[in-house]
């Protein structure tokens, strides 16, 4: 839905079904915590609940970006909560898995660490510009979204669950490198965007003709 300003220009309604979306996936985040730690984690059937509801939760992410882009959508609401909405998942999935010892606590550092402050490097430079999601910063979702689906599921409930536990850490421990490596990456792109943005050369050029005209003052 769209709504013209004074000015006649067609402008986006944050009342639209991508950012329902967006809005569902935040309250699903505390219905998964508590699938998750219910019973410390030792119920498969909870457990199995807890996975369904990150999965739908993890669809949903996909979908409201695809309905946002696709229908002409994307509003400022969105930009801002739904990278809130996907860290706040991702951080109830592995503080979740750390609290009933599946994951070790490290990891958990880790992988939040590099999210949130991706997070806070996109809010620092954002007046330089726009940093969107690469390949590299997919492939981390992805991987993430697959590794810890792994670990939220009871796996010693399925027949093979030593392949199948093995495979959830081959898969973590991949996202846990791409995390890594795209957050560096981000870090090095934040810098290079704050030194070359117009922005940037508009605040160098401002510097300059003031000590000029200090020089020429003096």
């Amino acid at each position: 839905m769209s709504i013209p300003d004074v000015r006649g220009v067609r402008r986006v309604s944050a009342w639209n079904i991508a950012n329902y979306l967006t809005v569902f996936r935040i309250v699903l985040v505390p219905v998964f915590g508590w699938l998750l730690l219910a019973d410390g984690g030792a119920s498969p059937n909870l457990r199995w609940w807890a996975f369904a509801c990150f999965t739908v939760a993890m669809i949903t992410d996909r979908l409201d970006g695809d309905l946002a882009r696709s229908r002409g959508l994307v509003t400022d609401f969105g930009k801002v909560v739904d990278p809130i909405a996907d860290k706040a998942l991702v951080t109830m999935a592995l503080v979740g898995l750390s609290i009933i010892q599946a994951l070790p606590w490290w990891i958990t550092v880790v992988i939040l660490v590099r999210e949130w402050g991706v997070t806070a490097i996109r809010f620092w430079v954002i007046r330089h510009g726009i940093m969107a999601a690469g390949r590299g910063g997919k492939l981390k979702t992805f991987l993430q979204a697959l590794g810890l689906g792994f670990f939220v599921m009871p796996l010693w409930t399925l027949a093979g669950a030593e392949f199948w536990h093995g495979l959830a850490w081959v898969v973590l421990v991949a996202a846990l490198i791409v995390t890594v490596v795209t957050g560096i990456d981000y870090v090095v792109q934040a810098l290079r965007l704050r030194q070359t943005s117009p922005r940037a050369e508009l605040k160098r050029a401002e510097r300059a003709r003031r000590r000029q005209e200090r020089q020429q003052g003096s």
